[in-house]
């Protein structure tokens, strides 16, 4: 159907005013009642978060998001606009989104009252109707609220007249959601600031007596940190926000690997071009490369050597998942494999994309981070390894570096030499070749079988020196190991 577009068509068209809340309300149980999802890309929350989510717009609560970094808090709270209708009718030029039927602002109500049904109507998307202001010291009231206008008063407006007024970003939300983002790092006078905007839904400008009654959902992100320790949410404020939804980071490594999958850039070569056309190569990532990547990020969660009350952000796990990527291509243009797969060597490479991800509680000299990571991949090679492998079964390989012998791995070998060293060692090729019979490789092995020889390889390798059964010298992207 054609949108009305004067004030007497929206009228005629039978078109009923919803608060926005109510509005929110009806879509969640509409999306409920289909089974639809209501945030995209939100993996791990199904049992958690999402219920709380639901229950506080069922409820009309105003919400704060409260969580660590890298828990998706912005992200749900920008897609809350899904449950917003596809457009809304708002006064034509109007900047606080006044209701055709029930105007707001002076501006509104005076152009009705000029043009009666011959008012013209405006349609805005849902995303127009979003707001949202990231809390930092030089936030004023008057960017929130709003600021007498000198020109406007200069143009002949009395001081005391709504027309003088020039709307901060939470009148102009009107009728849609406003977000503020981390904040405690609100002020505590601009905290105070808003005691009347959540609990009466008015604004005062500058003391005068202009009262705006507005239709607001309005929504925040903390950091627990913030919340609980040093109490800098004014505990009025606290008062006024009907429900505080508690995030987490993922509560299984598979969740996490599942949503570093779907936010890292993995796909560098959208076919299997040759070399030489600008495409990169393909690079085919093994699962227990992934877990490896995962449980890092899991341990450092846990580690006494990382502040747990700044976090270990997602990110971290996604930025490290494509640096990976990244030396097992460059490793793939020069050797001109391709595809090619990721070692264990290759992540002697993720400091770059750990460091400022983490927040060390021990002194930050140089090369602390770097420390803290070499032993948190240890410890996941070491887990990941002793789920994967019974130790006994490489007694003889042991033997074998008993006897004087070392191996040499590294990003500065091609794949096509540890086939030839797995050659040299058959108790060590018949471990790498049993591995690869998994049913998760399967897909890999039929397109890369060579470079994925060489990353079970190094896998293996790796996780017998963690578990103290081979020593490891590592220079220049080269590793050698002995006994």
């Amino acid at each position: 159907m054609t949108q009305p577009h004067t004030l007497g068509e929206l009228k005629t068209s039978g078109y009923r005013s919803l608060t926005v809340k109510d509005e929110m309300r009806k879509n969640l149980i509409r999306k409920l009642k289909a089974g639809a999802a209501i945030f995209d890309g939100i993996l791990g929350y199904e049992e958690t978060v999402l219920p709380q989510v639901q229950n506080a717009i069922l409820s009309k609560h105003d919400m704060l998001f409260l969580g660590l970094r890298g828990q998706a808090k912005t992200r749900m709270l920008r897609q809350l606009t899904h449950l917003l209708d596809d457009a809304l009718p708002i006064v034509a030029g109007s900047e606080v989104n006044d209701d055709p039927l029930r105007p707001l602002s002076r501006y509104a109500k005076d152009l009705i009252a000029k043009h009666g049904a011959d008012t013209p109507i405006e349609w805005i998307t849902p995303e127009q109707r979003y707001h949202e202001k990231l809390a930092t010291p030089d936030v004023t009231i008057a960017d929130l609220i709003g600021e007498i206008d000198m020109i406007k008063h200069a143009e002949g407006r009395y001081l005391s007249s709504e027309l003088t007024m020039h709307f901060g970003l939470i009148p102009r939300a009107n009728r849609g959601i406003f977000c503020m983002n981390e904040l405690p790092d609100l002020s505590a006078k601009i905290q105070v600031g808003m005691f009347n905007v959540l609990e009466e839904r008015d604004i005062q400008i500058r003391g005068y007596p202009v009262r705006l009654e507005l239709d607001l959902c309005m929504v925040f992100s903390a950091n627990p940190e913030d919340y609980t320790n040093r109490g800098r949410i004014v505990t009025p404020l606290k008062d006024r926000i009907g429900s505080v939804i508690r995030t987490h980071y993922p509560l299984t490594r598979e969740i996490g690997v599942a949503i570093t999958d779907a936010n890292a850039w993995t796909q560098r070569a959208d076919s299997p071009l040759p070399l030489g056309e600008g495409v990169g190569v393909r690079v085919l990532i093994p699962s227990f490369m992934k877990d490896i990547l995962e449980e890092t990020a899991r341990l450092a969660r846990t580690s006494a050597a990382i502040n747990q009350q700044s976090g270990v952000s997602v990110r971290m796990s996604i930025a490290n998942m494509e640096n990976m990527i990244s030396n097992a291509e460059r490793r793939g243009l020069t050797f001109g494999e391709n595809p090619t797969t990721p070692r264990v060597s290759d992540l002697a490479y993720l400091a770059a994309s750990t460091r400022g991800k983490i927040e060390l509680t021990l002194s930050e000299d140089d090369g602390a981070e770097e420390k803290v990571l070499a032993k948190l991949l240890g410890e996941a090679v070491k887990n990941l390894f002793e789920a994967s492998f019974d130790l006994k079964q490489f007694r003889g390989l042991v033997e074998w570096f008993e006897g004087g012998k070392t191996l040499m791995t590294g990003d500065k070998l091609p794949a096509t030499e540890y086939v030839k060293k797995l050659n040299e060692i058959p108790v060590l090729k018949t471990a790498v070749m049993k591995f690869l019979e998994r049913p998760d490789l399967k897909e890999i092995r039929a397109q890369a079988e060579t470079p994925l020889l060489a990353s079970v390889l190094e896998f293996i390798l790796e996780g017998l020196h963690v578990e103290n059964r081979l020593n490891k010298s590592a220079k220049a992207g080269e590793n050698v190991y002995r006994r």
